[in-house]
């Protein structure tokens, strides 16, 4: 069973797609359904379960899928649930055209946090490594986070060390969940830019989420790089307007 998403009308999609291999099909659609909320304009293929709708994974579905995603010349990252989810991808490598083969990596990360993430670095025009990388660096995205010390100014400014600092208050009512975790890393990724929020790095999604930060929290932003300033300006005025979300 094959099936994707992520193709929006009228826009090109990006040059990384993904190909999400489970045993079982209900977890291959809801990952990938998951994931594309998070990055609409980026091709996900999801291959699984058996053909018969038993759990597995199934040679000709895994194969498709990647033949799929390679299409129009693009790249692709491939994620698995289980071990046996490995070997039949690597099987499927072994037997595709070499071109296409050397366009494909099979990222050893967490399946659910690993697409997103990828999905949302894909979204922001990272090549292959890149979003090969992220979805393995997922599997830390998790640990404890030492919440940055706040400060009372809401003002952006370039400071002596050429960092922009700013300071602003979470409005929306389901704090920095996902949806607006990954419109905050996918404006980023147009900035020549180096963000943090909180301590972490803005251009993870999944780094924000496990902030936990919730309605009213003070969010510290820095960014350093050409387009600093240009970046903490597009990142206060989205959490000024809630994301969309008040």
């Amino acid at each position: 069973m094959t099936a994707e998403a992520g193709v929006p009308t009228g826009r090109e999609l990006a040059r990384v797609a993904l190909v999400l291999v489970s045993h079982s099909r209900a977890l291959a659609l809801g990952a990938t359904e998951l994931a594309a909320q998070m990055a609409p304009g980026v091709l996900i293929v999801a291959a699984g379960g058996m053909a018969d709708g038993g759990l597995g994974t199934d040679y000709a579905a895994v194969e498709a899928a990647i033949e799929r995603a390679g299409e129009a010349g693009r790249s692709v990252v491939v994620l698995t649930d289980l071990g046996s989810a490995v070997l039949t991808t690597e099987s499927v490598l072994e037997a595709v055209d070499p071109e296409l083969a050397q366009r494909v990596r099979l990222a050893d990360a967490p399946f659910v946090e690993g697409a997103v993430a990828a999905a949302v670095t894909a979204h922001g025009g990272a090549d292959l490594e890149e979003v090969a990388a992220s979805a393995v660096h997922a599997a830390t995205s998790f640990g404890p986070v030492e919440a940055a010390p706040t400060t009372d100014g809401h003002a952006t400014a370039p400071a002596d060390d050429g960092v922009v600092r700013a300071t602003r208050t979470l409005l929306n009512p389901l704090g920095l969940h996902a949806r607006p975790a990954a419109v905050v890393a996918r404006m980023l990724a147009g900035y020549d830019a180096t963000v943090s929020v909180n301590g972490v790095n803005a251009a993870s999604v999944l780094e924000l989420m496990k902030l936990g930060a919730t309605q009213g929290a003070q969010l510290q932003i820095e960014a350093s790089g050409a387009q600093a300033g240009e970046a903490v300006e597009a990142l206060t005025d989205a959490i000024d307007a809630g994301f969309g979300e008040i």
